[in-house]
């Protein structure tokens, strides 16, 4: 019997061969030579850190959905920062980002993602973030728990499964996206104090509302009102949990059905 373990292998605690992944959408090196510079002058050496790319620079190759979900497959820093290669490390360096993990990690033991810039609810958007003509755009008390995050920036806890939908493509609104997978999966999103250098403001075209209705459909249906049958039991999934769910559901399905019914035979 004995033999037959040789072909096994217990689960070990996870390990990572880096401290940090920073991994970027490119399609102007240039642009992503500077913005890996400042990383490297911020204290992110490449000793301890990682520095993944997907070239864009000819073509899309990928998009954000799918290139960032490769490089958060291929990661092997124990935390993957997820950010455009518009962005420069001119404030905040390494040593802060650690302080701001090392208080999350205090704070909410569930946290799996991390950013500067995010929305808490309806007109409840904060941020910690500076732009080129000087302006500091500075909102909120943080850290504050968020629903969605800006996606300039964004910083993932690996090991814990988390990345972007597979049937949602395109450049925008994944910081929302990745939000929702982590909730789903029981864990928290942050904006954090790290102040850096972001070049653009962002670009709502209309490409961005196709993202918008993509993401908005998909969430819809998948939080829908719905009866799940699994091999031992019946159960309703209400919109509003606070309306009953569990097994009440099946005596509600059998009330409709006799229903339909009655109308049926009129």
């Amino acid at each position: 019997m004995h033999e037959l373990l040789t072909h096994t292998r217990a689960v070990e605690k996870q390990s990572y061969t880096y401290d940090f992944s920073i991994c970027t959408l490119v399609n102007h090196m240039p642009e992503y030579e500077q913005m890996v510079a400042s990383f490297i002058q911020a204290g992110f050496s490449p000793i301890s850190c990682e520095f993944l790319y997907v070239d864009n620079t000819q073509s899309n190759t990928y998009d954000a959905y799918s290139g960032l979900n490769t490089m958060l497959q291929q990661a092997r820093g124990k935390y993957v920062v997820l950010c455009h290669q518009d962005i420069l490390l001119e404030f905040h360096h390494r040593k802060e980002l650690e302080t701001r993990i090392e208080e999350l990690d205090t704070l909410d033991p569930t946290w799996a993602i991390a950013g500067n810039a995010g929305a808490a609810g309806p007109n409840h958007i904060v941020y910690k973030v500076s732009y080129p003509d000087g302006t500091l755009a500075n909102k909120g008390k943080l850290p504050l728990k968020v629903q969605s995050l800006d996606e300039h920036f964004i910083m993932v806890k690996n090991g814990l499964g988390i990345g972007l939908s597979g049937d949602l493509e395109g450049f925008h609104l994944y910081g929302a996206d990745i939000c929702l997978q982590a909730e789903v999966k029981g864990y928290a999103s942050y904006v954090i104090d790290f102040h850096l250098l972001h070049k653009s403001k962002g670009n709502p075209d209309q490409s961005f509302q196709q993202c918008e209705k993509n993401l908005v459909r998909k969430y819809s249906r998948f939080f829908r009102p719905r009866w799940v049958q699994t091999t031992t039991t019946l159960f309703h999934l209400p919109s509003n949990p606070n309306h009953g769910s569990g097994r009440k559901g099946p005596s509600l399905f059998l009330i409709r059905m006799w229903n339909g019914l009655k109308k049926k035979l009129g």
